[in-house]
């Protein structure tokens, strides 16, 4: 069932900014309607709803799961619940759009793959980068051959966050670490555009508690022969732009993870600017995509499939191997690091 009009009614998990942000693009999307708002507390959950308008409220996750007035859930907590509010809701019969990185290894990620093969349900990882004007416009570019094969990428996120071992970049329990909560934009970029990625190098700086990463740095290869030199860091702001180097020019995004703006480079010729701006915040567009692909019977998106969600886990996973970050299961909490 959907709305009345056709659109998806969406059920919100998790109630932080990046909750907040989604509801506000919603608004943007004339077919789309939240209806109901999970949380840990009833009284988390009413306070958001009350904020939106959303009717239902619901003080368990598992209760917002079941309610038959929810088409599709948007995921929107910390990294380690991901995979257990995930499973909940795709097991309930819902669609699924999951915040990055979509789990906290590639188990999970596999995990979560077959729930939603076994349920028929639509399941997609929030890389919402992929779905702005901008991003397409680049993936638009490359494809037409204007800088020619990829050869290179360069792509750093950081920012200068103040240490705080309770907030959920420095702490271990809520998934903390710079390469899971910013070091995915880089890496899913080259590997959007350099295909399978192999792991050369890997380095890291680490809390003052030796629990996460503050800074990590990676040299990968791509199946094509192409090299990206990525890096991400929640203690130092980085230029925080990508750049595509190929053959016959390059491509530069500032603010590739968010991008309004490209600058074209052809080899012999002036720069061409192209602006792209968002309809609303940008996340809008990747619930315009969930809505397209369920309308359409689909249960992944190709332009970000289980495959590729899948292969950036595993890529995630050899680069904490080869920095020297763990990660225990059941409970996920990071090791001490030597």
């Amino acid at each position: 069932m959907t709305d009345d009009n056709g659109g998806l009614r969406w059920g919100v998990i998790g109630t932080g900014g990046i909750a907040h942000s989604f509801v506000e693009a919603l608004r943007s999307t004339p077919t789309a309607k939240v209806t109901a708002v999970g949380s840990r507390t009833l009284e988390r959950a009413e306070e958001f709803a009350d904020a939106w308008n959303i009717p239902e409220r619901h003080g368990a996750y598992a209760d917002l799961a079941a309610s038959p007035h929810v088409d599709a859930v948007y995921v929107a907590t910390p990294h380690p619940w991901h995979h257990s509010n995930t499973l909940t809701c795709l097991n309930a019969g819902k669609h699924v759009l999951v915040e990055k990185p979509m789990a906290m290894n590639a188990l999970q990620v596999s995990q979560m793959i077959e729930a939603a093969r076994d349920n028929d349900r639509f399941l997609m990882e929030a890389m919402w980068t992929r779905y702005l004007p901008a991003s397409r416009l680049v993936r638009d570019l490359v494809q037409d051959g204007a800088i020619g094969q990829v050869h290179w990428i360069s792509a750093e996120f950081g920012v200068n966050a103040p240490y705080d071992p309770d907030h959920r970049l420095f702490n271990a329990e809520l998934g903390g670490g710079a390469l899971l909560d910013l070091g995915v934009y880089p890496l899913a970029l080259a590997s959007q555009y350099l295909g399978e990625l192999t792991v050369v190098g890997a380095t890291r700086q680490l809390s003052p508690d030796r629990m996460v990463d503050t800074h990590t740095t990676v040299l990968v290869r791509g199946e094509n022969g192409g090299t990206a030199s990525l890096a991400c860091s929640s203690r130092t702001t980085l230029p925080n732009r990508a750049v595509l180097a190929g053959s016959k020019g390059w491509l530069e995004i500032p603010r590739f993870w968010a991008a309004t703006d490209v600058v074209l480079h052809r080899d012999g010729s002036e720069p061409e600017h192209f602006h792209r701006p968002f309809r609303a915040n940008g996340y809008e567009y990747e619930a315009e995509e969930v809505a397209h692909r369920v309308a359409a019977g689909q249960r992944q998106s190709p332009d970000m499939t289980w495959d590729e969600s899948l292969r950036l886990a595993r890529i995630t996973d050899r680069i904490r191997d080869v920095g020297g970050l763990s990660y225990s299961p059941p409970t996920v909490k990071a090791l001490p690091l030597t």
